[in-house]
């Protein structure tokens, strides 16, 4: 049996928060496009080094990610991945536990899926 795309991109994203909890930033960068915008919840946007140099000083520590994919969306090279977030997190010192919507847009490159684009947005 095959794994389709979207089966893939299931498992990349399961990788991707894995490796934020677990602070395995090298896999986290791998997994990433060099050219990730990476927006939080708080409307701040981040390149992919800038949000893999806050991970490594501290600033942001993940203690907790339990993500539900509802809906992934294969069109091509590209891969769009709807879900919900609950997140135990250390932002700047001050613990936090968030509840957001998310968006995870994955593009494949030179062969490979890489996460280009990660938006999350607070649950109200």
């Amino acid at each position: 049996m095959t794994a389709t795309d979207a089966d893939v991109i299931c498992e990349l994203e399961k990788l991707r928060f894995d490796t934020l909890v677990e602070r395995n930033l090298r896999t986290f960068t791998d997994l990433a496009h060099p050219d990730l915008a990476y927006t939080h919840s708080s409307g701040t946007l981040e390149t992919l080094d800038s949000f893999v140099a806050k991970c490594w000083s501290a600033y942001y520590v993940y203690h907790r990610i339990d993500h539900l994919i509802e809906h992934v969306t294969v069109v091509g090279d590209t891969a769009v991945v709807i879900g919900e977030m609950r997140v135990d997190m250390t932002a700047d010192g001050i613990r936090r536990e968030l509840a957001n919507r998310s968006l995870g847009v994955w593009a494949r490159a030179d062969g490979a899926w890489r996460l280009l684009a990660h938006q999350a947005t607070a649950k109200r």
